[in-house]
């Protein structure tokens, strides 16, 4: 991998983050649970992370299409067909939000967003930049370390004054 490549890889990744991340927390995914089985992986998160609001956060993330679901979809259906495949990526979440009995739009924002982000920097950063990218912010967040993650989640929360 060519430095250039390895740049570009990290910049999508900390955009992808952002965004997930921002979103989510905007529609209040650290506040409470928002679809059944949220809690239960809350519940688990808390005991091993003692922070109350970065566990709901990441239950709602596994439980339901948010924003980081909505980046990835975006992402790829946007490498694979332009402004339109993102676009039918937010159509997707959506309906998917709405079997999961998920009152929420951080997923289908999420992905609207993504497509916006990739057009604005698609003459720097290829869309497939984008697509390693959010697995890479999907997994600083969901796989590799819950109990830094939760509290990380929690203070940024707290200081967008979002909780």
């Amino acid at each position: 991998m060519e430095a250039i490549e390895l740049i570009k890889l990290i910049s999508a990744s900390i955009i992808c983050w952002i965004n997930f991340v921002i979103v989510d927390i905007y529609f209040g995914l650290p506040k409470n649970p928002g679809v059944s089985g949220a809690e239960v992986i809350g519940n688990k998160i808390e005991k091993l992370a003692r922070n109350i609001t970065g566990r709901y956060f990441m239950g709602n993330i596994v439980c339901s299409p948010d924003a980081s679901a909505g980046t990835l979809m975006a992402s790829i259906f946007y490498y694979v067909m332009g402004v339109k495949g993102g676009l039918i990526a937010s159509m997707l979440i959506f309906i998917g939000n709405r079997l999961c009995n998920d009152p929420g739009y951080a997923g289908t924002i999420g992905a609207i967003t993504a497509t916006i982000l990739m057009y604005v920097f698609s003459g720097l950063i290829e869309p497939k930049y984008f697509i390693g990218g959010m697995v890479i912010a999907i997994f600083t967040i969901q796989g590799l370390y819950h109990i830094g993650a939760s509290k990380l989640l929690g203070n940024l929360a707290k200081k967008l004054r979002m909780i």
